[in-house]
């Protein structure tokens, strides 16, 4: 059973950045491939990034791309999303999710561990 938790959300104006960190307790942290997602009020879940199992591979949505970072450090078992000229339209509550592979997908029910998620609110 891995456990994820997220933290680094807040209230942030447009034009801003925020770093979301999630920290995984699982020892074989590097044997999972991560990603975020977000989940907007009224909106279904969506892909923000991936990042494989070593940190050498990342995908991104297009609606992020450009702006957000996604990176890992095995050492620290811990994920990271650099978030920057943050839009009203990032305002969501963003989850950290692990899957047992190698490689991450866009797809949330390939993902076996979520986190409990951390609200990211841009003011306009």
């Amino acid at each position: 059973q891995v456990q994820l938790v997220e933290s680094g959300g807040g209230l942030v104006q447009a034009g801003g950045s925020l770093r979301l960190s999630c920290a995984a307790s699982e020892r074989t942290f590097s044997s999972y491939a991560m990603g975020w997602f977000r989940q907007a009020p009224g909106k279904e879940r969506e892909f923000v990034a991936s990042i494989n199992f070593i940190g050498d591979s990342t995908y991104y949505a297009d609606s992020v791309k450009g702006r957000f970072t996604i990176s890992r450090d095995n050492a620290k078992n811990t994920v990271y999303l650099q978030m920057n000229s943050l839009k009203p339209e990032d305002t969501a509550i963003y989850y950290c999710a692990a899957r047992l592979s190698g490689y991450g997908s866009t797809w949330d029910r390939a993902y076996k561990y979520w986190g409990q998620g951390t609200q990211v609110t841009v003011s306009s």
